[in-house]
């Protein structure tokens, strides 16, 4: 691999991938945004704006859009930014098209596939099984990076030199970046947030306070943390910018579209209600399928992540699926 990245594409024109674009840029020599959407490529190559997602924000001079994925190849260094039921799909069209064995490839989607229940790192060491494979995750709301608002990250790597040198371009002095070898806690924190955003939306829809509220995140991250060991991570990595920074930033913000979606549920909406008026993906509702299948398959106990499946996929009312979360038999606060 070359000492620096002097380009880079990034996969997915949505508002993640619109702000990695404004956060990258300024340290790279061209950055390509590949999507679906030749309105969007139009308006980005044009105007240098996003005209569906984070319109507001001007992108560098240096950032460019294509709807061709073969453009993508040109780059030593490639984000995937598409929602996690995309990934396989993609990463296979990319390795139809030849992509370079030497290509560094960056997992940004917070998710676990729902049919084999693997991470999205996973999915791309099997299609590319001689490319560099890493992730970044963390409290990173796009709306807020996008605005150059300070931030941190976590960036998961077994080889220590490639996250340092990934370290290198997403360090900004309003954006600090960590990095970790442990890709399997990082993925499983990002992914099983997103389940517990949604619990904590549906407790601000139905009213039931602050003090509950903070409770239901209390027991999310013992919960997360759990079923995150027995799912392959570390302990520590829960404790850390992917496990409770992540929980704390999505179930709290009003960026968080999961959270969006659980406050509509406890208003009263359907599912289908909530979603559609979204107008965007909210990995959580997927990702509660998946993670609940994992969790069966594992053997562990998460009465969180059954109370939010019941709401969603069973036709559970939301106030009653939390009445009996909160009824359950007492027992020991570390158990």
């Amino acid at each position: 691999m070359p000492d620096s990245f002097p380009s880079a594409a990034i996969l997915g024109t949505g508002s993640f991938g619109t702000a990695l674009a404004v956060l990258l840029a300024p340290r790279l020599k061209e950055l390509l945004l590949v999507g679906r959407d030749p309105a969007v490529t139009e308006s980005i190559n044009s105007l240098h704006r996003n005209s569906r997602y984070l319109s507001q924000i001007q992108l560098p001079e240096n950032v460019r859009a294509s709807t061709r994925l073969a453009d993508a190849l040109e780059h030593p260094l490639l984000f995937f930014g598409v929602p996690t039921a995309a990934t396989r799909q993609t990463a296979s069209d990319l390795a139809a098209l030849g992509l370079p064995a030497s290509t560094v490839l960056v997992s940004c989607a917070k998710g676990i596939e729902r049919d084999t229940g693997e991470r999205m790192s996973e999915i791309l060491r099997e299609i590319f099984p001689a490319n560099p494979v890493a992730v970044v995750s963390g409290p990173n709301h796009a709306e807020e990076i996008a605005a150059n608002l300070a931030t941190c990250a976590v960036i998961g790597s077994t080889d220590e030199t490639l996250a340092r040198r990934l370290q290198e371009i997403f360090t900004a002095p309003h954006f600090r970046s960590y990095t970790s070898d442990d890709l399997a806690g990082i993925e499983l924190g990002g992914a099983i947030k997103n389940v517990y955003a949604i619990a904590a939306g549906i407790a601000a829809g139905l009213g039931l306070g602050d003090n509950a509220i903070a409770a239901l995140v209390t027991r999310a991250l013992a919960e997360m943390t759990r079923l995150g060991v027995a799912l392959g991570g570390r302990a520590e990595t829960f404790a850390g910018l992917s496990g409770v920074g992540d929980l704390i930033a999505t179930c709290f913000s009003v960026h968080s579209r999961n959270h969006r979606v659980g406050l509509a549920l406890g208003h009263g909406k359907t599912l289908e209600e909530a979603t559609s008026a979204l107008g965007m993906v909210a990995e959580g509702v997927p990702n509660t399928l998946s993670i609940h299948d994992a969790a069966r398959k594992a053997g562990v106990r998460t009465p969180i992540i059954d109370a939010v499946h019941s709401i969603l996929y069973q036709g559970k009312p939301a106030a009653r699926a939390m009445h009996d979360l909160l009824n359950r038999d007492p027992r020991p606060e570390h158990d």
